[in-house]
């Protein structure tokens, strides 16, 4: 079967997973305010809703944690396509529950499917994008997010028209059934289109399918030309970086632990947790609370407004991503969000008053403010901004950065937990926000902002910077101190080009996968496959010798590339 080659198409088409997330976040902000949801769930106080909103991401934390096991052995691709299976399956429960149990259970199994999209399509869209623009390409992992947010929304807010409206006593349950069988759609069309897609030549390579990995590289790289010196130098990379990870170092989950690698895990999974820590789920799980709080009299259309920002918004850092680098984005992003998180916090307190029980009598809110439109306009000005913030920052970032920063030996492994942390504090926001909001209702501002005060200087002192850097060139980002070491500008990838290029290293990769790698020092034995970790070999008369040669000819320090298991000569 013919497989679609194009970077922009192929990890674009995958985001779609990231559109299930979306649609998960909006699940159930279109359909709170409606007349017909509160009444056939017996209007659900702020614990009840709580853990009927928490109960997908909770599934989440699952499927993200075993969404290694299916992508390490059966393939990215095929974990993709068994989490589509899974959130049709929660779809379809959702639509069709009869009861507060049958919902929950829908959306979690929903969740499971889900939270392994979620883990899954980032590290597939790393493996397949170019240096150059793996930022762009995993961004739009979050631009997905975003139109599935906005989608869903809207489709709740045409179905809550039915029957005479929101308000309507006896609007039917097909307010909310509507949109949640037709968010099955877009997995039914990705789990199909992906029969159409590469493997991940990485993964490939992993499972020592080396011929096919190397046509892969050619076919998204090089319109399909092996030898052109970009594929030669992937394909170099790539087999010394898992050669060295087979012979070397420990392998599957007991490589966590290791040092380096437990500091990596800590900060990815630092990068999540502030992520769902910045408010910014807040506002898109229960915008229609912190509408009401602010007394904007239509808060389904008003909250609207902020997902059409969060999509808009999210397009410069699809475009900028790889020129700004993900440091400064997260630092400039958590920042910039507390201020704003501290000034609603503080309008609230000054101008808001307690609700009084006839007021709200389903007990969502028990603070808001009355008569003073500046005050809640600015209010929701803040909440536009918080979201075009995060939009531009945080929501790119904390899905590009965990999915780059792992050696391919453990990176499903590792962002399988780093996706989990996402969907742990997820899961604990959905649960605990609507107490909150009733029980400490403008405290609970100062606290999100506080959180990316923290975020702010955990960012500062542990985050390196990754951008332009190969997933194989991880080791070098992280030595030193991120905030002191001046690191390298370039790539050792630019450089394996140039000197394959310019004929100073040879690599030609024949039909059957043999290899003839030729250096300085005159030629490498060829032979042919053998179905090893190594697509090279070793003639009767000769062992080939990884030596120093042109791969010495860089700016980079020695220790960087011993660090890698790079320069140094060793026997196959």
């Amino acid at each position: 079967m013919k497989t679609i080659s194009n970077v922009y198409a192929v990890c674009g088409f995958a985001a779609i997973g990231g559109g299930l997330f979306g649609m998960d976040i909006a699940t159930m902000s279109g359909v709170l305010g409606t007349e017909s949801y509160r009444r056939y769930f017996h209007h659900p106080v702020s614990y009840t809703q709580g853990s009927i909103t928490a109960s997908m991401p909770i599934g989440s934390i699952f499927g993200a944690l075993s969404s290694s096991f299916v992508s390490d052995r059966f393939s990215r691709k095929i974990a993709i396509q068994v989490s589509c299976l899974l959130w049709v399956l929660g779809s379809a429960i959702q639509s069709g529950a009869n009861g507060i149990p049958a919902l929950c259970i829908g959306r979690f199994v929903s969740g499971v499917g889900v939270g392994a999209a979620s883990a899954i399509v980032p590290v597939y869209q790393a493996e397949i994008a170019p240096k150059e623009i793996r930022g762009r390409i995993i961004t739009l992992q979050q631009w997905a997010i975003t139109w599935g947010i906005l989608i869903q929304y809207f489709i709740q807010y045409a179905c809550s028209f039915v029957d005479g409206g929101a308000k309507n006593p006896a609007q039917s349950t097909a307010a909310f059934r509507i949109p949640w069988g037709l968010q099955s759609i877009p997995a039914f069309i990705l789990c199909i289109g992906l029969m159409w897609f590469p493997y991940s030549p990485r993964w490939l390579a992993s499972q020592d399918r080396w011929e096919e990995a190397v046509t892969v590289l050619a076919d998204l790289h090089a319109g399909g030309n092996l030898k052109h010196p970009k594929v030669l130098a992937q394909y170099r990379e790539i087999e010394e970086a898992l050669r060295f990870e087979k012979e070397c170092r420990a392998a599957g989950w007991a490589a966590l632990a290791e040092h380096k690698m437990a500091k990596r895990l800590v900060i990815g999974t630092s990068v999540q947790m502030f992520s769902g820590l910045s408010g910014m789920n807040v506002m898109m799980y229960y915008i229609v609370y912190i509408m009401e709080s602010a007394n904007i009299g239509s808060p389904l259309l008003t909250a609207s407004i902020q997902y059409i920002i969060n999509v808009a918004i999210t397009l410069p850092a699809i475009l900028y991503i790889d020129r700004w680098g993900r440091r400064p984005t997260l630092l400039l992003g958590s920042l910039s969000m507390a201020t704003l998180l501290f000034i609603s916090g503080a309008l609230q307190a000054g101008y808001g008053s307690p609700v009084l029980r006839s007021d709200s009598p389903d007990a969502a809110l028990s603070w808001h403010i009355v008569d003073n439109p500046p005050v809640s306009k600015t209010i929701v000005a803040c909440s536009y901004l918080l979201v075009a913030t995060f939009a531009t920052t945080w929501g790119p970032v904390s899905w590009t950065y965990p999915a780059e920063i792992f050696p391919n030996r453990i990176r499903a492994k590792a962002t399988s937990i780093t996706t989990a942390a996402n969907w742990i504090f997820n899961a604990a926001l959905a649960f605990a926000v609507p107490p909150l909001l009733y029980s400490i209702n403008w405290k609970m501002y100062m606290i999100f902002g506080t959180f990316n005060m923290i975020a702010f200087i955990q960012v500062f002192l542990m985050v390196p910077e990754t951008k332009n850097f190969t997933l194989e060139e991880m080791d070098v980002v992280f030595e030193g101190r991120p905030w002191a070491k001046e690191r390298p500008k370039e790539s050792n990838l630019d450089d394996l080009e140039q000197q394959i290029a310019c004929g100073a290293l040879d690599v030609d990769i024949h039909k059957e996968g043999v290899v003839t790698m030729l250096g300085d020092v005159g030629s490498m034995g060829k032979g042919g496959r053998d179905g090893k970790a190594s697509s090279l070999s070793e003639s009767e008369d000769q062992k080939p010798i990884m030596v120093e040669t042109a791969i010495e000819m860089t700016s980079r320090p020695r220790s960087s590339y011993e660090s890698e298991g790079r320069v140094r000569e060793r026997e196959f």
